[in-house]
């Protein structure tokens, strides 16, 4: 009989005997597989991480002792074993369960993250309030090995060890990049290092060779540096022990029962204390054991339906038809783990985030992935194309990023660039400060970020690039909506912040094509550049010879007598549809396409809006001192020399800025933020009633459309 379904929450799997449990892991995988098959989402991680999951379950007691997971995408286990296996299937879905932790939807989610590096110090907090007030519950960290090497990470760990905080805090190694030790020794060295006698001993000899008279000491310092070598030999934990902490590993993390018992007394042991476990990324599904990158997420390969050339039934939640999806070992992923891999991990394909293909491919469907392929290349292939054209003339360019290579797309140049590309981890702040050094030094650097990532870096922007004015050239990938992932990862907040930085171009495309132009004029000027694009497929344009634009010249698009619409971004093409819908009603509108939200094209804007009743701006970001409010203060500005603007009106169309934007579908989002055609001509429509204004019949002809730009 399956138990998943049959869970109501943590407390069930107390009851469970050791094969039950495997069984569970292999059910929890199942699911995990046929749903992100049809959602999208972070399959590998999740898909090893499903034994800690249970083991820490069985442990401790959630609700009211706490389990934080960093970084939140390693989270569909613990969904899954805390009560939502019925709702499992809407994960991502607009109105579903999110793709990380989630305080609204259920209690045993401590807190609401989606970036890496922040769980040590959440769980550092929950413990210092524990502290605080003398109570009982107890607090665990999962955290992955390149999380850990994030600055925040560090401080984390310094000051968790520092405080001697009571503490678990489980490293998910599933990269094989800490270290290789383990086995017979590795794990004699924990378990005696849980052990009373240990303490004990080790206390009382230390006190026995100190009191030797003339040589106690010195005997002493001999005594603690030899038992120091002899447990580093067995272990590679040495800086956790430096920072106070603990360090008890390499154990395999597939193995429920043996995790349960190190976690139990760990639990035990005053102070804060790492378990370090080996988990293979991808487990129980082949395709992502083998291509660990592709697999992440949030955009997925194709995910076979067959394996061995059997479908395999797979019930979402009780009461919902049995759909066909991708299958697993399910009696290799029941058994327990007696320890490591011996093989080596398979280096990854590079073909993840869709930017080989440029498109999102998360359904195992025939007809869904014929509809992917036929998309057109996303703007980061645009992006990654025209760097490296631009790489073979330019040998200054230097390719940067945080972890990043395959979904900002700079694999493909450091396939081609190897000696000019540089990954380094999960570190955003170091990324652009680097960067900014390597720009003293006279390299032309471009650090590629998702928007939602170089919030981290904001001060590195500040005080290193634009302080120093520096040609730092920063690509600002995943701006705007980003769907599935959700609130902490939608791209709405990076324009407002860099708009208010000294000597920092922002820029942003209409389409691909002028992304690529864009791109070349980043690296055709001496200051800082941010270049703004998102996630999406391209428009499919044709192609056109890339040129070097002049910094703060914008575009007419077409001209109108009553209603100027100003667009940042893609988002211009919506205008024009926008722009197009209202025509149909008797009003006219012209349109600049903007390119630059600093500086701003001042005289092709002011010209354009001189006479109009209203100005409308466009962009996919919050509204809150961003490209509209630029627009609007220098609408004001100008009102006050000049009598002409005292009668526009200007209305800024963007994301609001009272709430986080929950997850769903780009389009769905747009469609609830009425940032699509229709949405937005629906706002402009409400604001003309508002205004009371009609459109002039006279004024219904068709507008001109044209396609020059306009000096300042």
């Amino acid at each position: 009989m399956p138990i998943l379904p049959t869970l109501q929450g943590p407390s069930d799997l107390r009851g469970l005997s050791e094969e039950q449990l495997n069984g569970l892991a292999a059910e929890i995988r199942e699911c995990i597989i046929a749903t992100v098959a049809r959602t999208g989402g972070h399959l590998g991680s999740s898909l090893g991480v499903v034994e800690v999951a249970i083991a820490l379950h069985r442990v401790l007691e959630s609700p009211r002792d706490k389990i934080v997971w960093d970084t939140g995408h390693q989270a569909y286990a613990h969904k899954l074993l805390t009560g939502r296996y019925s709702r499992f299937g809407t994960l991502r879905q607009l109105g579903g369960l999110g793709g990380f932790p989630r305080r609204v939807e259920s209690e045993h989610d401590v807190f609401d993250g989606g970036h890496a590096g922040t769980g040590l110090s959440i769980a550092q907090g929950l413990a210092t309030a524990r502290d605080l007030r003398h109570s009982m519950e107890r607090i665990a960290v999962v955290v992955g090995d390149a999380a850990l090497i994030s600055g925040l990470s560090l401080e984390a760990l310094n000051d968790i060890g520092h405080r001697q905080t009571q503490l678990l805090i489980v490293l998910n190694d599933n990269a094989m990049s800490i270290s290789p030790s383990v086995g017979a020794f590795s794990h004699y060295f924990s378990t005696l290092k849980l052990s009373n006698a240990w303490k004990q001993s080790k206390t009382a000899y230390d006190r026995i060779v100190e009191s030797l008279p003339v040589v106690g000491q010195p005997a002493l310092t001999l005594s603690r540096r030899i038992r120091r070598m002899v447990v580093n030999f067995a272990q590679p934990g040495q800086l956790f022990e430096d920072l106070g902490i603990t360090y008890l590993g390499v154990i395999p993390g597939h193995n429920i029962a043996g995790m349960e018992h190190i976690f139990r007394a760990a639990l035990e042991v005053p102070g804060p204390v790492l378990v370090h476990v080996r988990t293979r990324k991808g487990r129980g599904y082949r395709p992502a054991e083998r291509d660990q990158v592709g697999f992440h997420g949030a955009a997925l390969p194709p995910m076979p339906e067959l394996v061995d050339g059997r479908p395999v039934e797979i019930h979402i939640a009780a009461g919902h038809q049995p759909m066909t999806g991708p299958a697993m070992a399910r009696k290799e992923s029941a058994m327990p783990t007696p320890g490591l891999p011996d093989e080596a991990p398979v280096e990854p394909s590079g073909n993840g985030d869709s930017v080989a293909g440029g498109a999102d491919m998360g359904t195992p469907s025939q007809t869904a992935r014929t509809e992917a392929a036929s998309r057109p290349p996303n703007y980061t292939y645009h992006f990654s194309k025209e760097l490296i054209e631009l790489a073979r003339i330019d040998r200054r360019i230097v390719a940067v990023t945080a972890g990043m290579p395959t979904g900002t797309g700079l694999h493909a140049f450091q396939k081609e660039f190897p000696d000019r590309f540089i990954d380094v981890g999960i570190a955003e702040q170091h990324a652009v400060a680097l960067s900014a050094g390597m720009a003293l030094a006279g390299e032309r650097p471009v650090v590629a970020i998702y928007s939602t990532f170089l919030q981290r870096a904001f001060d590195q922007e500040v005080h290193d690039v634009c302080q120093n004015d520096l040609p730092v050239v920063i690509a600002v990938d995943r701006a705007g909506l980003v769907g599935e992932d959700g609130t902490s990862h939608q791209g709405m907040f990076t324009l407002p912040t860099q708009r208010q930085l000294p000597n920092m171009i922002i820029a942003s495309p209409k389409d691909e094509q002028e992304l690529r132009s864009l791109v070349r004029t980043a690296f055709a000027q001496p200051h800082p550049f941010s270049l703004h694009y998102p996630r999406d497929p391209g428009f499919g344009v044709p192609t056109r010879i890339p040129e070097v634009l002049p910094v703060g010249v914008g575009e007419l698009l077409r001209e109108g007598r009553q209603i100027l619409i100003v667009g940042f971004g893609p988002i211009v093409e919506r205008g024009r549809q926008a722009a197009e819908l209202l025509e149909r009603e008797g009003w006219s509108v012209g349109l600049i396409n903007a390119r630059f939200a600093k500086p701003l094209d001042r005289q092709l804007i002011l010209d354009q809006a001189r006479g109009k009743k209203l100005v409308v701006t466009l962009e996919e970001s919050v509204v809150t001192g961003g490209f509209g409010a630029g627009v609007l203060e220098m609408i004001e500005e100008a009102r006050v020399a000049d009598p002409v603007y005292r009668n526009v009106t200007v209305r800024i169309v963007g994301i609001p800025a009272d709430r986080f934007v929950d997850h769903g579908s780009v389009d769905d989002l747009r469609r609830l933020l009425r940032l699509d055609a229709d949405g937005i001509a629906g706002q402009i429509r409400e604001t003309l009633i508002r205004m009371r204004l009609t459109p002039d019949g006279a004024e219904a002809a068709t507008p001109a459309v044209i396609g020059r730009s306009k000096a300042p």
